[in-house]
């Protein structure tokens, strides 16, 4: 899946917080000074272009709505940013989370836990 630049995500975060909108409510969303009509047209058409987003027609215009969740771009992401950075092994991803300390091995414990708990 392709890494989502970050106007793109952006974008993106209304589709998945607002479900289908149009352009024209795209940028309502904007704050001042917002974007051109024509500049998110076309970042739209390009995340549909990508696989993100689909159409369907609404009077003279499109309503967009992702076909891409947040769950499904997050988990690709994470896989891209593994499979990159540390040759594919989530066990070096973890540890490298942990000697950084940005998770604890208490919290690790914890998750271990849950997942014994969920099979």
């Amino acid at each position: 899946m392709k890494r989502l630049s970050k106007k793109e995500e952006e974008i993106m975060e209304l589709f998945w917080q607002n479900g289908a909108i149009t352009v024209s409510e795209i940028r309502k969303q904007y704050p001042y000074p917002r974007p051109h009509m024509n500049t998110i047209s076309t970042q739209v058409r390009l995340l549909e272009s990508n696989g993100f987003l689909a159409h369907e027609k609404e009077g003279k215009g499109y309503r967009y709505h992702a076909i891409i969740s947040r769950d499904e771009y997050s988990n690709s992401s994470i896989g891209s940013i593994i499979s990159h950075y540390y040759e594919n092994s989530y066990m070096d991803a973890v540890s490298a989370l942990v000697n950084d300390d940005k998770i604890t091995v208490e919290e690790l414990e914890d998750l271990v836990r849950r997942l014994k708990q969920k099979k």
